[in-house]
């Protein structure tokens, strides 16, 4: 029972960046907009959030302003991307993989200074896990049952009825894709202020693409979005405490996530999945076309 409860807990840890992340993409989607840059932004954070909490040099720097450097890092890149597909009406496809791109390179290169540097002043982890936890409550509230909410969907699945209710499609959109970008730059604070005090570069490890994808896997629920976080997040627990103690090679651990994503996606495709996408998903919006 013990290791059980042990191993709960654990997921939630290691789900925690995976949900944070997840929540945010949840958001842009359901605002209509798909960004596929969460790995970049989640790497952004991460850089930003190190920065910030490493200081003078002596790694005791403020954490608080730590995580608002993280997460406006993480808006301020989503911000370029709402700027070329809500303004500029670019592929968001193409835009969110550029941003992806620039992101990890972005960090890698402003990073190297910070490369093997300790960070003295560890945040504990309770209040992000707790916090996600309370997020995605909090958002199916929004979403569900308040005139936000309303507004919000209603751009993401009829964003041409929505102008014609009075609603600013491009505003509406815009706060959706920043708010998005700064919970992924939050959920790179996460890794490099709490789950690895430190900073090295590729440490978001694929954890934005996995988030992308737990939002199809999820339905565009927030609520359900916990329950894959912890899924995906007992994977990688499995990954490390299986490890040198099975027959099995450690890369076939090491991978289970990503082929479990490549599953799952397969899956809900069969399913039918797709079909809780919003209507509006991944098209700009014209004033004036049907």
């Amino acid at each position: 029972m013990e290791e059980i409860v042990n191993a709960l807990a654990r997921a939630l840890s290691f789900g925690t960046p995976l949900l944070i992340a997840c929540l945010g993409a949840i958001l842009n989607e359901r605002a209509g907009v798909v960004n596929l840059g969460v790995e970049g932004m989640m790497a952004l954070g991460a850089l930003a959030g190190f920065a910030v909490a490493f200081g003078g040099g002596v790694g005791d720097g403020n954490l608080w302003l730590a995580v608002l450097a993280a997460m406006l890092a993480g808006g301020v890149a989503a911000l370029l991307h709402g700027f070329v597909t809500i303004t500029l009406q670019a592929n968001q496809f193409v835009s969110g993989l550029a941003l992806t791109m620039v992101g990890l390179g972005t960090a890698g290169l402003l990073g190297k200074r910070f490369e093997g540097q300790p960070l003295f002043n560890q945040p504990p982890e309770w209040p992000f896990t707790l916090g996600a936890v309370g997020l995605a409550v909090l958002l199916t509230f929004v979403f569900y049952a308040t005139r936000l909410g309303l507004s919000l969907r209603s751009v993401g699945e009829n964003p041409a009825a929505a102008d014609l209710l009075g609603l600013n499609v491009s505003v509406v959109r815009y706060a959706a894709v920043v708010a998005g970008g700064a919970l992924a730059g939050l959920a790179g604070a996460y890794l490099s202020l709490v789950y690895r005090p430190s900073w090295t570069d590729g440490m978001t490890a694929g954890l934005g693409w996995i988030a992308v994808a737990l939002v199809i896997f999820v339905g565009w629920s927030p609520l359900r979005a916990v329950f894959g976080a912890i899924f995906f997040g007992l994977l990688y627990y499995l990954q490390f405490r299986l490890q040198g103690q099975a027959a099995i090679p450690s890369e076939v651990f090491a991978s289970l996530p990503y082929l479990l994503v490549i599953l799952v996606l397969a899956l809900s495709g069969l399913r039918g999945q797709q079909g809780n996408a919003p209507e509006a998903l991944g098209k700009p919006y014209r004033r004036g076309e049907r």
